[in-house]
């Protein structure tokens, strides 16, 4: 859990460049390179104190891809004469300082800066890392949770924060982003931490427990397949995030695409649970998973039941189709 005692926010944003030439052309160990980074100190008041700008010279995708410059209006041009990634990176690094957190715009940049720094041997901060993604912090405040992604151009308007409009470039994006961290409640940003995957828990002792007020969050070790990682009881249990007592399973585990997986609980005491855990795959057919408990209604456990009703009757007529 983080802490926050005299600690500096690091605002960041990044552009990136990709194959354009789709999958054909993609570096799997690197299928988005970092090509602008842009961050916005604050401290502890949420006061701006420094920034960062740097281009970043292309050297995997040495092409831009139509989207990126559409988005950017970056040139080859202009980011040839960028820095490399390693000598990019390791000043922004030391910029950042000794003690400081993350702010992003959704989930992205943090789990792409890590692929970026692994990809150029770049040692990575020791896991696991902790950041607020206002993205999520904004829709909390503002959508009721409602699962909406906002962009940022959204927020700013909402929030009636005067632009230039000179959006998708890296520093301009940052600093749209700590205007909109300075009018959001701290005491609600710091509530809902987030938590970077790109580095899986390595052991068991490792892993990671969360406990929020709405929902409780457990991230895994790897298995060696997703057969491995439902056959682990501390995966497939459901412990009552209100109490910590166990909680009797109404509908087991159940999955529509192999990727996702539901369940309805019960706790004596706070009620109905529903479950959730999600497959992530990280090299071959390895996968650590992320589980999500949080209280449900009548109405929530009916349309878990309907969705287990209708995946089935989606099996059975499937079999009956290849008889």
């Amino acid at each position: 859990m983080p802490t926050y005692n005299s600690m500096n926010y690091i605002v960041l944003d990044l552009e990136w460049n990709q194959s354009p030439r789709g999958k054909e052309g993609e570096n799997p160990k690197i299928p988005f390179e970092i090509v602008e980074i842009g961050a916005i100190k604050l401290n502890e008041h949420r006061e701006i104190i420094d920034s960062f700008s740097r281009l970043i010279k292309p050297v995997v995708y040495k092409e831009l891809h139509h989207i990126i410059k559409e988005l950017t209006g970056f040139t080859m041009t202009e980011l040839n004469q960028g820095d490399d990634f390693k000598t990019a990176a390791n000043d922004f690094i030391r910029w950042c300082g000794e003690d400081y957190k993350f702010c992003t715009w959704g989930s992205l940049d943090i789990t792409e800066l890590f692929r970026n720094m692994k990809y150029h041997h770049i040692k990575l901060p020791a896991p696991p890392v902790f950041y607020y993604d206002l993205q999520k912090v904004f829709n909390i405040v503002y959508e009721n949770g409602d699962r909406t992604t906002r962009s940022l151009e959204y927020a700013v308007d909402y929030l009636k924060i005067e632009t230039d409009d000179n959006f998708h470039r890296a520093y301009y994006d940052a600093l749209y982003t700590a205007y909109v961290f300075q009018k959001l409640e701290l005491d609600i940003i710091h509530k809902y931490y987030s938590i970077d995957y790109f580095q899986v828990p390595k052991t068991k002792d490792d892993e990671i427990n969360l406990v929020f007020d709405t929902y409780s969050k457990y991230v895994s070790m790897a298995f060696n397949n997703k057969s491995d990682a439902m056959k682990d009881k501390e995966v497939t249990s459901t412990i009552c995030y209100k109490c910590g007592r166990k909680a009797k399973k109404k509908i087991r585990w159940f999955s529509d695409n192999s990727k996702v997986y539901y369940s309805l609980s019960s706790c004596p005491e706070h009620g109905l649970i529903e479950g959730k855990i999600k497959m992530r795959k990280i090299s071959g057919e390895r996968y650590f998973i992320i589980k999500i408990l949080s209280l449900t209604d009548e109405k929530g456990a009916a349309q878990l039941k309907d969705r287990q009703l209708e995946i089935r009757a989606k099996r059975r007529r499937k079999r009956q189709a290849g008889k």
